[in-house]
């Protein structure tokens, strides 16, 4: 299970919000490319960008950030917030991105999640973030009937790489992951699924490793920020 630390990204800064709230944002660094090769200098073998302002703008916001992230390691990286038609999809992954995540737009377009998937092949992750087990769009602001499973199963055939899946309400809020949520999902679908939100402790990576379910990684943020996560600790445990 691989150990992805998250770089939320907001007006150029690395910053933490509690349960989505963008008004409830932690400010953690002023520079999320020297975060980016803290991360990496701990052995990280993948990070976790997100847009927020892009998330809510449904476009590009925190470009620079990102370009000097990429700039800044070699690892590789996945960036969701904002990213919504074919050209920015391209755009990113010509900027070196090794993976776009899609979220809203896998419930408003799904066609263009398909298309993308074929055209990129292991590039294309889908970004399912959920509310009491209902999918919420557009930086989280806009509720849907939707339920989780049922997206997921809607791309089993597309190709996508993997499924990203948030539980808002815990999301920030180091209360740990919704282990069952997340282990009923992976057993529901093929597509590898990546467990975020409320990732706060060494124990609950272990919940998750164990949980019985197969899980692709999980992504965690402010415990790695507030120190209650040793990186380097948790992925040779992970790694064991």
């Amino acid at each position: 299970m691989i150990l992805y630390p998250a770089i939320d990204l907001k007006d150029g800064k690395c910053v933490r919000l509690y349960k989505g709230a963008m008004e409830q944002a932690t400010v953690f660094s002023d520079d999320p490319a020297a975060q980016a090769v803290a991360f990496a200098g701990q052995g990280a073998e993948w990070l976790h960008l997100v847009d927020l302002n892009g998330a809510f703008a449904g476009s590009p916001v925190n470009a620079a950030a990102v370009e000097a992230i990429l700039a800044a390691v070699t690892v590789p990286c996945q960036l969701g917030g904002g990213i919504r038609d074919m050209a920015t999809i391209g755009m990113w992954l010509e900027k070196g991105l090794a993976r776009v995540i899609l979220g809203t737009v896998a419930v408003e377009d799904p066609a263009l999640v398909r298309a993308a998937a074929r055209a990129f092949p292991g590039q294309v992750a889908v970004g399912i973030d959920a509310r009491e087990g209902r999918v919420a769009t557009r930086g989280w602001a806009t509720e849907t009937d939707i339920d989780v499973t049922d997206l997921a199963r809607a791309f089993e055939d597309a190709g996508v790489a993997a499924i990203i899946y948030t539980d808002i309400n815990r999301d920030g809020a180091m209360q740990g992951p919704n282990v069952a949520a997340t282990a009923a999902l992976a057993r529901a679908c093929t597509i590898p699924v990546i467990a975020s939100g409320g990732v706060s402790s060494l124990a609950d990576l272990i919940a998750l490793r164990d949980c019985g379910a197969q899980l692709d990684g999980a992504i965690s943020g402010r415990a790695l920020y507030d120190g209650k996560l040793d990186l380097a600790e948790a992925l040779a445990v992970l790694k064991g």
